[in-house]
């Protein structure tokens, strides 16, 4: 099943016409990576603030607030270039042992990161012991999700 998927992503006409242009692939990349860096910035300063580090005199719930557009948009702009990547050398990451964790940790920073987190900025509890918790666990995910994306390109 993922192999079929793997194998027709590399067909397609987005694939190879990423693959076959000199300049597209280091375009999409960079733009993917600087989307990880501002998404890492982001969950980070959040995760801290929930971890008890203070960032002024905003608690973790408004500082959330006040970041989540920046949260959603380089998370929909990661999500797009690394499919967009991935259509590229999709055959290549179906073999990737790093490419797989990352898509594992991916999927369940995500949905961590709208739900637990979520739940806990919008409760009484992100200034307890399980805010730290939650802001603990998230950014292991999420460093989890770019250490596996560094790490495609050692297989």
């Amino acid at each position: 099943m993922f192999l079929d998927f793997a194998m027709w992503a590399s067909d397609s006409a987005i694939g190879a016409g990423i693959r076959d242009s000199l300049w597209l692939f280091p375009v999409l990349e960079a733009v993917h990576l600087l989307a990880l860096a501002l998404l890492g910035g982001v969950i980070i300063v959040i995760d801290l603030r929930l971890c008890g580090i203070r960032f002024g005199d905003r608690s973790a719930p408004l500082l959330a607030r006040d970041l989540q557009a920046w949260l959603a948009g380089s998370l929909v702009v990661l999500i797009v270039t690394g499919a967009l990547l991935y259509a590229s050398e999709a055959l290549k990451c179906y073999e990737n042992p790093a490419f797989k964790l990352k898509m594992i940790l991916l999927m369940i920073a995500v949905a961590f990161t709208f739900t637990v987190r979520q739940w806990t900025l919008g409760s009484e509890r992100a200034s307890s012991r399980w805010g730290l918790f939650v802001g603990g666990v998230s950014m292991l995910l999420w460093f989890g999700v770019g250490a596996g994306g560094r790490g495609i390109g050692f297989y």
